[in-house]
């Protein structure tokens, strides 16, 4: 499936493969302030209050790396195939290098990553951070992440992807494979704040055991040259779950070809994909697609996009069904905002430009299952930026 949607042409040969090594720091406070802020805007806690662990890889090196929980591991990828053997049965296990050739030049050319691993029946208290941050300019970081939710175990893990101010070309590669194991849960969130001109390749698997649960909430709300991304689940245990939530805005320039597929392999399993996407001059293809193969499935499917200004919008919700007994439904819907809504709250002291903004942030307002506090506040300021700048 991940073929079927490479639509956009790179040509990876023009980007670099090589890049200066950064040092490790010790303590989040010795990060350069340009490169804190940055790190501040997608949800990285400089202080480590609230999280249990975390993860900051720089271009190719990963300059620094906690946990501080028991039965908690967060490394890099290399320091984790170093300790753990048995971690080759893992790798390139759901996904196939040769998948398409941004997957084929992370095997080739890997630049780190992460191992994120919860023990049997461990249950982090807070969230794990991590961010995967571009800084040299033209260069292709191609990094490979592997998470294991042993049985029983709960793990959130928040990853900030973004780039330094200076930069105006790059490429993001990542692979992405995660296991949740039987009556395991994870939540994975993701914020994405790459740069006007930057290219960006996610290549993610995900395989849930029976009981399981996988909630993805992915959220893009900056510019971005291209971003390609297609997530595919596979429910294999009886009873397994998965939710997947999605917020985008396309500014002109930006295109983004996002979605989510979810295959339903055992009975009782569920799945619930809700996207809401915003163009306010770039182009958004926002994709869905749930396929159930069992009897005693359910599965719903929702699509909604606004378009603010000249721009494309375009939904692609599928539903495909291979045995009597299942349930699926899907919603999709692409257009202005109502002209009476903003009516409505005009006839209730708010003028033009107050009540579209107040539609737009009440369209952007999905609840995000399990963001903190503070990481919720830093959202709601964003978006409140975003209007400004789309008004």
């Amino acid at each position: 499936m991940l073929k079927r949607n490479n639509v956009l042409g790179i040509n990876i040969e023009n980007y670099n493969l090589d890049a200066t090594d950064h040092a490790y720091v010790e303590n989040l406070s010795q990060i350069e302030p340009t490169d804190a802020r940055r790190l501040l805007d997608v949800g990285v806690d400089i202080d480590e209050n609230a999280r249990i662990g975390t993860f900051i890889q720089k271009d190719k090196s990963v300059i620094h790396c906690k946990t501080r929980q028991d039965g908690i591991e967060v490394m890099g990828i290399s320091q984790a195939r170093e300790k753990h053997a048995w971690l080759s049965d893992y790798m390139w296990k759901n996904i196939s290098p040769d998948t398409d050739k941004f997957t084929l030049q992370a095997n080739k050319n890997s630049h780190e990553g992460y191992f994120i691993h919860a023990l049997d029946g461990v249950k982090a208290k807070d969230p794990i951070q991590s961010c995967l941050y571009l800084a040299k300019e033209g260069f292709s970081q191609n990094v490979h992440n592997v998470v294991v939710a042993e049985q029983e175990s709960e793990l959130h893990i928040i990853t900030g992807c973004a780039t330094a101010p200076h930069l105006k070309s790059g490429l993001h590669i990542g692979v992405s494979e995660f296991y949740v194991k039987k009556g395991a849960k994870l939540t994975f969130t993701m914020i994405h704040d790459w740069g006007e001109k930057i290219n960006v390749r996610p290549r993610t698997v995900i395989r849930v055991e029976e009981g399981g649960t996988i909630v993805s909430n992915y959220i893009s709300l900056k510019p971005v040259g291209s971003l390609q991304m297609f997530p595919t689940t596979y429910l294999n245990g009886k009873g397994a779950v998965a939710r997947f939530n999605s917020i985008l805005v396309a500014g002109p320039g930006s295109f983004l070809d996002v979605g989510s597929r979810v295959v339903l392999n055992a009975p009782d399993t569920r799945a619930e994909i809700i996207s809401r996407a915003i163009s306010s001059g770039g182009s958004i293809i926002a994709r869905g697609e749930l396929v159930g193969k069992v009897a005693g499935i359910k599965a719903h499917l929702e699509c909604n996009g606004l378009i603010l200004n000249d721009g494309l919008m375009q939904a692609i919700p599928e539903l495909s069904g291979y045995v009597p007994g299942v349930e699926m439904s899907h919603e999709a819907a692409v257009g202005k905002i109502d002209q009476q809504e903003i009516e409505y709250l005009m006839a209730r002291g708010l003028d033009e430009e107050e009540a579209i903004s107040t539609i737009v942030r009440g369209f952007l307002n999905v609840d995000i299952e399990g963001l903190p506090t503070d990481l919720k506040k830093k959202l709601d300021e964003t978006i409140s930026e975003i209007q400004k700048e789309m008004m």
